[in-house]
């Protein structure tokens, strides 16, 4: 039996190795992408509740850990910051004296806590960490801040009437009766697709009151706005609810949804991806068995 010699044996190791090696780069990467987790995109609670606002992320290469608050047409504002293997929290700015705002930080997340909740906390919170010299942010907490004072400011989303076909052409919209106020109105559009825990951010847009009209008369304190979202050559990921919110008078108002159910089936689109990735999967050990083969065979004859 003729032994294969040590330099092509040693060749194979080291394509070996850099295989592995690839294929550990290419998980790090993907995992480094999720390196965060804020699982709820939105929080609705009442004033006055109290509110954990939660983000996870592991400890490892991480220096510091922080939170920011970006209000609505506003930029993010600091709020505390946490170094590594320290429990406690700093706190800046206007939240550097408060007794409403809590940070604890333990083995794997850093959650925010706001009790005794205002109108001016309503807002989006964005949960970061600091690791090998770069600054990974989570997708952001929308917190909305519902009250009694909420009624007569209501938004009314209307149904899809006719059955929508993959390709079709569909308008959503909301209404809202709101006060008149000063400022602009900034109008936000979410999605919740099946199966999804909570709604993500699809589309913003403000400076929108040249939709709105007085009520009645010209010294009506009331005005009703109409916002809209067209959606053209729909497919069957663009199916879900379909939420509006409305930034006014400080406040965000969340409508009640529509839902958007498109009719077909997404068996064989899915199939064709599974099929052609496992495809790829195989073509590529069969190629890496064939250069080992090739290898095995070169030291033989020589």
């Amino acid at each position: 039996m003729k032994i294969m010699p040590f330099t092509l044996l040693a060749r194979i190791i080291i394509i070996i190795i850099i295989t592995i090696i690839i294929i550990i780069v290419i998980s790090s990467n993907t995992t480094l992408a999720k390196f965060i987790a804020q699982p709820n995109q939105v929080v609705a609670a009442q004033l006055g509740d109290t509110v954990t606002l939660p983000c996870f992320c592991p400890e490892e290469d991480v220096s510091s850990v922080a939170w920011f608050k970006q209000a609505v047409r506003q930029k993010p504002e600091l709020i505390a910051t946490s170094q590594n293997y320290v429990p406690e929290a700093i706190f800046f700015n206007e939240f550097k004296d408060s007794k409403r705002h809590r940070a604890q930080k333990k083995h794997g997340f850093f959650n925010l806590t706001v009790s005794q909740t205002q109108p001016s906390d309503s807002a989006r919170y964005y949960c970061s960490a600091t690791f090998m010299n770069e600054i990974e942010f989570g997708e952001g907490i929308l917190l909305i801040l519902l009250g009694s004072e909420l009624k007569s400011r209501t938004i009314i989303q209307q149904p899809v009437s006719e059955p929508v076909q993959p390709g079709d052409s569909v308008t959503l919209q909301c209404t809202i009766d709101t006060e008149t106020c000063a400022g602009e109105h900034s109008v936000y559009w979410f999605r919740q697709g099946s199966g999804e825990s909570s709604p993500g951010i699809i589309y913003t847009h403000g400076n929108r009151n040249d939709q709105c009209e007085r009520s009645s008369g010209a010294g009506s304190p009331t005005q009703s706005c109409v916002y809209k979202l067209p959606k053209r050559n729909l497919s069957l990921s663009d199916a879900g609810t379909y939420y509006c919110a409305v930034a006014t008078c400080g406040e965000i108002l969340f409508g009640n949804g529509t839902r958007l159910e498109i009719e077909g089936n997404d068996c064989n689109a899915q199939l064709t991806v599974l099929v052609g990735l496992s495809i790829l999967r195989t073509g590529v050990l069969i190629c890496f068995m064939l250069l080992l083969i090739l290898l095995y065979h070169l030291s033989n004859t020589g």
